[in-house]
């Protein structure tokens, strides 16, 4: 464990032990700590889709100059994650859609993270997802954007198997959709649909048993923020 995921982990002492349980078992399934290094230093982050805030601890205590703003449709992971990460001076951490984002803050950042949100949508809904996030962002403004990819492996019929349980038995995360994995085409011709460019797209999938794939994005126009 690097001493970054260490220190973020630690800001959830305070929770239950089957809260502290879900937050290690995210953070050893999915590199967030990878996703969290590739945003802009110093810069005003939305987290979309927080959850818990694992990802939000990581951007904030990586680079203690960020920003970072966590919001989420789930009221009880809201809490949890406002008593974990949300004490963090650099988070803030409330209950919200992205559309109530964009609405409050539109053109007010300068990254958004997005992280294993659009499967749990109803497909038709994605467009106007990422157009909305799309808002958030100044020009030049960066989205990082991490799937599991529809690549017909074990490890993508692996990860169907396993979201099932989290949604449909254990109830553990809410989803509106069917549970969709998607081909790295696919999101790569909706993300320049909502009006970004891609810059990259990041094989992250080594070490897990999830094909990880993270979409790095960023609005024409501004400085280039790619590194």
């Amino acid at each position: 464990m690097s001493e970054l995921l260490g220190k973020a982990l630690a800001t959830f002492s305070a929770l239950p032990a089957a809260e502290r349980f879900h937050v290690r078992a995210r953070a050893f399934s999915a590199p967030l700590e990878a996703v969290a290094r590739r945003a802009p230093p110093g810069a005003t982050i939305a987290d979309v889709g927080c959850g818990h805030g694992l990802l939000s601890a990581l951007l904030a205590l990586e680079d203690s100059d960020r920003q970072v703003f966590g919001v989420d449709p789930d009221a009880r992971k809201v809490r949890w994650a406002s008593t974990g990460p949300g004490r963090l001076p650099n988070v803030h951490i409330e209950v919200g859609t992205v559309e109530h984002l964009a609405a409050a803050r539109e053109g007010q950042f300068d990254a958004a993270v997005v992280c294993d949100v659009l499967y749990l949508l109803p497909e038709e809904r994605w467009l106007g997802f990422l157009s909305t996030v799309r808002r958030l962002l100044r020009p030049g403004g960066r989205l990082l954007l991490k799937e599991a990819e529809g690549d017909g492996s074990w490890k993508h019929y692996k990860c169907l198997a396993q979201e099932w349980v989290m949604v449909k038995l254990l109830r553990r995360t809410k989803a509106g959709g069917a549970l969709a994995l998607k081909p790295r085409e696919t999101l790569q011709a909706l993300l320049r649909q909502a009006g970004l460019e891609v810059c990259e797209t990041v094989e992250m999938a080594q070490g897990y048993t999830t094909p990880h794939i993270l979409y790095v994005s960023q609005v024409p126009g501004g400085p280039d923020t790619s590194r």
